[in-house]
């Protein structure tokens, strides 16, 4: 009689373990599908709900800035596009969005920082990188004395 209970009580960890996994990744899938929908608001929950599923998840936590920039949320962007560059690194797109943010922000050494590690990992976007660096060349004030 235990052993059927052992195999019942397996056979229910891996049934759950199994849909933990697929839930998290249809979770992740929807988000990304109302996003493109301009579905925002929709679309933020199920991002969110991929990251309680996977709290490494860089892919949400991009998204989720995505959303805060289209929102015009800057604090929220921010802490999303950091959390995403603890995970990943050297994601160039959330460089990219950071990049964007600092020179708004006037930051100029952020930027050339961002720029130093964005040239580094770049392989989709290098062209944008270029793009920021001549706005910052035009904007800093020691940039066009020399």
């Amino acid at each position: 009689m235990s052993k059927i209970y052992k195999y019942i009580l397996f056979f229910y960890l891996v049934t759950n373990a199994l849909n933990f996994s697929i839930a998290e990744n249809n979770f992740f899938d929807k988000g990304l599908e109302l996003y493109k929908d301009k579905k925002f608001d929709d679309a933020r929950f199920m991002f969110e709900r991929s990251i309680v599923f996977d709290p490494k998840d860089s892919n949400s936590y991009l998204y989720l800035a995505k959303i805060y920039n289209i929102e015009e949320d800057q604090e929220k962007e921010e802490k999303n596009l950091k959390a995403t560059l603890l995970i990943e690194p050297d994601n160039e797109e959330a460089i990219l969005m950071s990049m964007n943010i600092a020179l708004e922000k006037s930051n100029y050494s952020k930027v050339k920082e961002l720029s130093t590690t964005f040239t580094k990992v770049c392989k989709k976007l290098c062209d944008e990188n270029k793009g920021i660096l001549e706005t910052l060349g035009n904007i800093e004030p020691e940039n066009n004395e020399s």
